[in-house]
């Protein structure tokens, strides 16, 4: 109960490697919490009950001041993937929005995002220098406590859309339960999002290992490439690279000089 409150979600996985105990050991024991109202059951592990497991649905501001060397090198090295004149998908969420912050300068990029700051991110430059980047807005639909838009609306707009490169961010990397969010209209429009990517790569920072949201986005077989720092232990990596197409473990000094905090941004922003 303990991790449960401290981490708003937790797997078998990582409750029984805390714990030293069995996974069927941790399935009974949350079988017995659930029933007496005190967790919820998830699959793969146990969330707070609902009411209180909407805080975790935390704003954009709040998100962006989390992990930032962390979310900044996972950024760096995703923007290696990015050449000029491609359609580029990019989910909500912090780290998508460090990663934009990279991609802002590669020229003749199309830009895919129901993220409202990230399309603040490519409006139009106001130096004839800087390069110029097309922008799609998916508008519509229900704005998150991250500032996406989700929803029916953006979802059949993602469908008649086709990406060269798909990013998303999840809440939570597992085993079991694959790649989870805590918000239900997000899961599904990130899921057309990953239709609409010829290729997808899932950014997540280590804080994400053995947490489960409320909704599986996909499973880790079904994305092309999960990119993470350092901050998961060697078994771990292990485990993942057994379940996963490619895993690039990203190690902090490559974000280089951290120039202009995340946070401070992102206080800017909220």
């Amino acid at each position: 109960m303990s991790e449960v409150r401290r981490l708003g979600t937790v797997s078998l996985t990582g409750l029984a490697e805390v714990l030293g105990v069995s996974e069927m050991t941790v399935r009974r024991d949350i079988e017995s919490l659930a029933t007496e109202g005190l967790i919820e059951k998830v699959r793969g592990g146990a969330t707070m009950p609902r009411a209180a497991n909407e805080r975790t649905d935390i704003t954009f501001a709040t998100q962006a001041r989390n992990m930032t060397a962390e979310k900044r090198s996972i950024a760096k090295r995703a923007a290696t993937l990015v050449v000029p004149g491609m359609a580029v998908g990019l989910a909500g969420g912090s780290t998508l929005w460090a990663l934009a912050q990279e991609l802002r300068g590669i020229p003749e990029l199309t830009i895919v995002t129901n993220s409202i700051p990230v399309a603040d991110v490519f409006a139009r430059p106001d130096r004839a220098d800087e390069p110029y980047t097309q922008t799609v807005v998916l508008t519509g639909g229900v704005r998150t406590p991250s500032d996406a838009m989700v929803g029916p609306v953006a979802v059949r707009s993602l469908g008649s859309l086709h990406c060269d490169l798909v990013f998303i961010g999840v809440s939570g990397v597992d085993i079991q339960a694959g790649l989870t969010t805590v918000n239900l209209l997000e899961a599904e429009t990130n899921r057309a999002f990953v239709a609409a990517g010829r290729e997808t790569t899932v950014l997540a920072d280590s804080s994400k290992w053995g947490a489960v949201g409320l909704t599986t986005i996909a499973e880790l077989h079904e994305v092309d490439r999960l990119i993470m720092d350092d901050g998961i232990d060697e078994t771990a990596q292990r485990t993942l690279r057994a379940h996963v197409r490619e895993l690039w473990i990203v190690e902090q000094d490559e974000a280089g000089a951290r120039g202009e905090a995340l946070d401070d941004v992102a206080g800017r922003a909220g």
